[in-house]
């Protein structure tokens, strides 16, 4: 089991995943539209590349023939939840489903990389969109804490911005139905905001639209503007370092039998940080790597910042104890620096730009 098929390899999780297998003596098929990504690795003598789509018939057949297959691709950018419904829910419950059905008959371990987002909102989050006030501050955190098998609480329908989660959280109970299948077996990932180099682009530089939260504030940083704080910068999240990432899957890969039909969160509950909190510490480490007077900030509404029909989970809190006791992972690196190492690397690559 030494050869791997992995589709979406020229994505920022991708890229580092093979260059990670590759070090330990896998062969890697990979599959992609995209490989700017790609140029260290592309001439490896275990690493063969297909530059095409993964969805044709012919494709599939190929994946589903490798004993383990890495499902990484994925329309996953909040800007296109609202705006593009429908290629999100294909991206992300449609086109996967029928390579499960392949890896079904070939009798393939798949590892399909879901979202943190299946969770939706916390209760609290809930009832303060529902103005009705939610007064246990004090178990906060232990309600928070999202485990594998915590309920999952989305917004309505009319809120289109859950397209992505309802996509993935669909593509897992459809997993979940086929133990019927003996030969077949799956491992769910979880990612809860990885964050390192060739992670996401720059508008106007190396790509168009709305990137995430990190490569928008870095683009206001280079411009010189306003970093945009959405709804006033008051949603949380946990930052993980990719390089612990990669680490979560190599352990998965190391622990078929404990990975089996299981889902992991893959997260670093010590990095939490609002995003008013992440957008000043970016200010801070821009200041003093480039010796540049960092520019302010600004609120702006969801609505303004993505469109009509956009919602948010409050906050996303992983509880990482299984992943733990299971595989015998967990995350090391802080978030000071994951972030020194990830501005950095933005610096570096995009400062002439500016």
């Amino acid at each position: 089991m030494n050869k791997i098929a992995v589709i979406g390899c020229g994505g920022f999780i991708g890229v580092h995943l093979v260059e990670r297998l590759l070090e330990l003596g896998y062969e890697v098929d990979g599959w992609d539209l995209d490989d700017h990504r790609l140029a260290m690795i592309r001439n490896h003598a275990q690493f063969h590349f297909h530059h095409t789509d993964y969805s044709s018939a012919h494709e599939i057949d190929d994946i589903s023939s490798h004993q383990i297959v890495i499902h990484l691709a994925a329309l996953c950018n909040p800007s296109l939840y609202n705006t593009q419904d429908e290629l999100v829910i294909s991206s992300n419950f449609m086109q996967p489903a029928t390579l499960v059905q392949a890896c079904v008959h070939k009798g393939s371990w798949l590892i399909f990389f879901s979202t943190c987002e299946v969770y939706g909102r916390t209760l609290h989050g809930h009832a303060e969109t529902a103005g009705v006030p939610f007064t246990n501050e004090l178990q906060r955190d232990q309600i928070d804490l999202l485990r594998e098998d915590s309920p999952i609480l989305l917004g309505s329908t009319e809120a289109r911005r859950w397209s992505y989660a309802s996509a993935k959280q669909l593509l897992e109970r459809y997993l979940i139905g086929l133990a019927g299948y003996p030969n077949f077996r799956w491992t769910v990932v979880r990612p809860f905001n990885f964050l390192g180099p060739a992670m996401d682009f720059i508008p106007g530089i190396d790509g168009e639209g709305l990137p995430r939260v990190m490569a928008c504030f870095m683009h206001a940083l280079l411009n010189n503007q306003p970093l945009s704080l959405v709804d006033g910068g008051k949603n949380r999240r946990c930052f993980t370092w990719i390089g612990d990432a990669v680490e979560a899957i190599v352990a998965i890969l190391e622990h078929p039998e404990k990975a089996r039909n299981q889902c992991f969160n893959i997260g670093n509950p010590q990095n939490e940080i609002d995003m008013r909190g992440l957008a000043e510490r970016m200010c801070v480490l821009y200041t003093q790597i480039t010796g540049k007077t960092a520019p302010g900030m600004v609120s702006v509404s969801s609505a303004e910042f993505y469109g009509a029909g956009y919602e948010d989970s409050d906050r996303r809190l992983p509880d990482v104890s299984k992943a733990l006791r299971l595989l015998g992972w967990k995350p090391h690196t802080s978030l000071d620096i994951t972030l020194q190492r990830t501005v950095k690397w933005f610096l570096d690559k995009y400062q002439e730009h500016s």
